[in-house]
């Protein structure tokens, strides 16, 4: 192999960027095959969970959803097909979520990475953030943080950009980032002997 085929199971570019962040450079020495590059796609997937994930068991199911789907994907023209399953080595799903954590109060926004490679499955979460009481309101009475965080911010589509995350902390946690130590976590099984 000279390429790691990488599919991403989003079209959101923060998510592809989280991604690219974890992989590093293809002279790492410990990505699985030994590639001499790398290469990130994004492959829009449906989540299979609901538009806001609630809890941690959801977030994480949408992540193993989106990244099992990378897999099933239809190839785009030019695909290697004969790479793996839809021509992807790998495929990675990110899930962000709201959640409530026992021995504390109010909810706050989650984030889960998955990553598989059809066979073996690695699971990691990001950082975790108070939610405001009015955001995490407004999410307990069925809408989505990200319509949410773009109405208390009077913007248009946060999610592609600094997150709630980047909005939450005054830019201190970078949406890619904290999304790429998800991914990072994630890929433990694939790059660490210790599994």
């Amino acid at each position: 192999m000279t390429t790691l085929r990488v599919g991403v199971g989003s079209g959101n570019p923060v998510k592809r960027r989280a991604v690219e962040l974890a992989l590093g450079s293809a002279a790492d020495d410990d990505l699985p095959g030994d590639p001499t590059g790398v290469a990130v796609d994004s492959v829009p997937v449906d989540s299979g969970v609901s538009e806001q994930p609630t809890g941690h068991a959801e977030t994480v199911a949408g992540a193993e959803n989106r990244a099992a789907a990378v897999l099933e994907a239809e190839p785009r023209d030019g695909d290697a097909a004969t790479v793996g399953r839809a021509g992807y080595d790998l495929g990675v799903g990110v899930e962000g979520g709201v959640a409530e954590f026992d021995g504390t109060d109010g909810r706050y926004l989650i984030m889960w990475a998955a990553v598989t490679d059809g066979d073996r499955v690695g699971r990691a979460a990001g950082p975790s953030l108070a939610l405001p009481a009015d955001v995490a309101a407004r999410i307990d009475d069925g809408a989505e943080l990200g319509p949410v965080m773009d109405d208390r911010l009077g913007t248009d589509g946060v999610a592609t950009r600094g997150g709630a995350a980047g909005a939450l902390t005054n830019g201190r946690v970078d949406r890619a980032e904290a999304l790429a130590a998800a991914v990072s976590g994630a890929l433990g099984p694939f790059v660490s002997k210790l599994y």
